[in-house]
């Protein structure tokens, strides 16, 4: 066989086997969509079969599954619903067990008994005030809320209350008849950190400044204030004038000249504040900074300033 007749018969089975490759890949084609039908058709444990056994070119990631983050739930505090029932309880009497206190207190604890006041006028005195102090809590649910009782004399009684609750706070039972108490004792005060006196001079008197633009209207609030830091003065102001009697610091740079800028002071500040109606012994915890050889207000430590970056 001539060269040229084998080229021709070359090129001619070229085209013929491409085409035999290309009908093969549409026939498997044809398969596999065959196959998941007949899967579709049989169930889904058949379709999954049939899935895995057809070929694929990109296999896509299953992204993972968010997990579930669980949080504690707060515990429900029945201090204040102690406080309504002794308030209503103490004005409460089994002599008039339809009078609206009456009615609550049966409402919120239907066992426990009213009390019964002996008919002398003043022998049995209502309180002025009822405030819940303590509250303690037991196994199972259940409370013991303290709550005192102050009369028009100062003088106080302290209740201790059974209660239970459950977590949510959506419900509240009184569960037994309260008990006179002894008051809470009072603890030992911490000696304070503020060990640092500040003599008078630039800080005391920015402290001193700052307050009586804070307390009294006198002068704009933000011209003590470091860059970034935001703060309104107290509206109405309360006092007429506000006088500083001692502050004291953590740091020692407190108690010298205005350090280098950006220097942070924390102080505490004794002031009397006075008014129409007398004059009130306050104080305040502020941090200072140092900008330009003054001293700043870069937070007041009640939580009304905002540090918004000041550099």
């Amino acid at each position: 066989m001539s060269p040229g007749k084998q080229a021709s018969e070359s090129e001619a089975a070229a085209p013929m086997a491409a085409g035999a490759r290309l009908e093969s890949m549409r026939r498997r084609v044809r398969l596999s969509r065959l196959a998941v039908l007949t899967a579709i058709a049989a169930g889904p444990v058949a379709l999954c079969v049939a899935v895995a056994s057809t070929p694929t070119t990109v296999q896509a990631a299953t992204p993972p599954k968010p997990t579930a983050v669980r949080t504690a739930a707060a515990t429900a505090d029945p201090g204040g619903y102690a406080q309504l029932f002794v308030s209503v309880w103490l004005r409460s009497s089994a002599d008039d067990a339809t009078s609206a206190q009456a009615r609550l207190a049966q409402s919120m604890a239907p066992d426990v008994e009213l009390p019964a006041p002996a008919p002398v006028a003043g022998a049995q005195p209502k309180p002025e005030s009822v405030t819940a102090v303590r509250s303690a809590q037991r196994e199972g649910g259940t409370w013991s809320v303290t709550v005192a009782a102050q009369y028009a004399d100062g003088s106080v009684r302290y209740y201790a209350v059974p209660m239970a609750a459950n977590p949510a706070g959506a419900s509240f039972t009184v569960t037994g008849a309260p008990g006179v108490v002894a008051g809470p004792a009072r603890t030992e005060v911490p000696k304070s950190s503020y060990g640092v006196t500040v003599p008078e001079g630039d800080l005391s008197s920015a402290v001193g400044e700052f307050l009586a633009a804070y307390l009294t209207g006198a002068g704009e609030v933000d011209r003590y204030l470091a860059p970034g830091v935001r703060m309104s003065a107290v509206s109405p102001a309360p006092y007429t004038t506000v006088s500083v009697q001692q502050v004291s610091a953590l740091e020692e740079a407190a108690a010298g000249q205005v350090p280098a800028d950006g220097t942070k002071v924390r102080v505490l500040a004794q002031v009397e504040a006075r008014d129409s109606g007398g004059r009130w012994p306050l104080a305040y915890e502020l941090t200072l900074k140092a900008r330009s050889g003054r001293w700043e207000v870069a937070a007041l430590e009640s939580g009304t300033a905002q540090d918004g970056g000041a550099r």
